[in-house]
């Protein structure tokens, strides 16, 4: 794998994080599920990366339209 490569497809690893963090934080039905299932220390860790979801969410948004864009 080429620098190229991996320089092109971060922005997309980027962008699923924030993507699936941010909807599981977001959707009532899986912050249940968390509560549920995972123990309450690893709760408050998800909970607490909320803002970097966020923001990995607009930023590789934005990154991943450029890099399709300038392609």
């Amino acid at each position: 794998m080429t620098i190229e490569k991996l320089d092109f497809i971060f922005p997309y690893f980027v962008l699923a994080y924030g993507f699936l963090i941010t909807l599981v934080l977001h959707w009532p039905r899986l912050i249940e599920r968390a509560e549920g299932r995972l123990p309450p220390h690893m709760l408050t860790q998800l909970q607490a990366h909320r803002g970097l979801a966020l923001l990995c969410l607009v930023v590789g948004a934005f990154w991943s339209l450029q890099n399709l864009w300038l392609s």
